[in-house]
């Protein structure tokens, strides 16, 4: 396929710099989309551990990286995930991979972030998660509009982070805070 889109653009698939380019596509495509090869609770893998917390727990700057499924352009950006610990807390890097999962497939970003909130609300059996993406799409930065500058936000809340205005505060005063590890 890769070699007749070269030949498509009025490439040569024979010259040497492109010789191997339908392969490393082919690759690349293999690892670009490995969020099919699995379900979530593959990635969580009993990563559950009982907790008598009843804080909010976050994730920020998560890396983002998936494909727009109307163009096949990359959207590169950060996720931020919290959620409030009833009875369980998940393993710390399982909220990245989680992030990975759904991101390595052709995606809206609005679907993505509410399955980052479905996932984790039926691992942790609490509705009491948020997930805020802020993500670049190639789409709109490298073509159409090439707006180099805008980015797109969303937000899904879920229980009491959907109910409270408090905790939704506190949640982007946690995204904005100034640490010697963050932003």
């Amino acid at each position: 396929l890769i070699r007749e889109l070269l030949i498509e653009i009025g490439e040569d698939p024979d010259r040497q710099g492109l010789l191997n380019t339908p392969k490393r596509v082919a690759k690349s495509w293999q690892f670009l989309t490995k969020g099919y090869a699995s379900d979530p609770k593959e990635v969580i893998n009993n990563a559950l551990f009982d907790s008598v917390s009843n804080n909010m727990i976050m994730a920020r700057d998560i890396e983002v990286y998936s494909l727009c499924e109307h163009h096949m352009l990359p959207i590169v950006g950060r996720a931020h995930i919290a959620y409030l610990s009833q009875e369980k807390v998940i393993g710390l890097s399982k909220m990245n991979r989680i992030v990975d999962f759904f991101a390595k497939r052709p995606q809206v970003q609005e679907r993505l972030t509410r399955q980052i909130v479905a996932a984790l609300q039926e691992a942790l059996g609490t509705p009491d998660v948020a997930c805020i993406i802020d993500a670049k799409h190639l789409c709109v930065n490298a073509r159409g509009i090439r707006d180099i500058d805008s980015s797109t936000v969303t937000a899904e809340y879920g229980g009491r982070f959907l109910e409270e205005e408090k905790l939704r505060r506190d949640l982007m005063d946690y995204i904005r805070l100034d640490t010697k590890f963050g932003a």
